[in-house]
């Protein structure tokens, strides 16, 4: 099995490929645009991988960045699973290599998916996908009222201090 543990960031996606021990085998840092996704995508397909086991890319669960590329890795046909940040939370303070960098992060959630055996699997989601996406609009809309309702108060206030702002709704 080849593993390919991805850090993704709002500007680029770093990953770095493992075997089934947790070694090292390869890293690619591309940036998060579809020419960098299907660069990537392409520099996945040429690792060798051993007759009869598979590849699958394990990615760090970070949705708001990393969604397209889980989507984009999903309609090619790969096999996609979440890993939560906490499970590489101690890799830090084990690792050989000390620091924080974007090819430590991928390693390590490349090692954490050949750990742990029941994490989720990414899947494309039809209406489910759309309705996250409306509550999450919904939930935008609201805050965004909310400032507006507050700043307004506070400019009142700012125009005549005897007019002090309501406590509470």
């Amino acid at each position: 099995m080849v593993v390919l543990g991805v850090d993704p960031h709002k500007q680029s996606y770093t990953v770095v490929a493992v075997d089934q021990t947790g070694r090292q085998l390869a890293q690619l840092t591309v940036s998060a645009r579809t020419d960098g996704q299907l660069r990537l995508l392409g520099w996945a397909r040429q690792l060798p991988v051993p007759d009869g086991e598979e590849r699958r890319w394990a990615v760090e669960d970070g949705r708001q960045v990393a969604g397209r590329l889980v989507t984009q890795l999903l309609r090619a046909g790969e096999q996609v699973v979440w890993v939560a940040p906490k499970l590489m939370a101690n890799t830090h303070t084990s690792a050989r290599t000390r620091g924080k960098s974007a090819p430590i992060d991928a390693l390590a959630v490349a090692r954490a998916a050949l750990r742990e055996p029941g994490l989720a699997a990414a899947q494309l989601q039809g209406p489910a996908l759309a309705v996250r996406l409306v509550a999450d609009h919904r939930e935008d809309l609201v805050a965004e009222r909310t400032r507006m309702l507050n700043r307004l108060r506070w400019h009142r206030h700012d125009l005549d201090p005897e007019l002090a702002p309501r406590r509470g709704p």
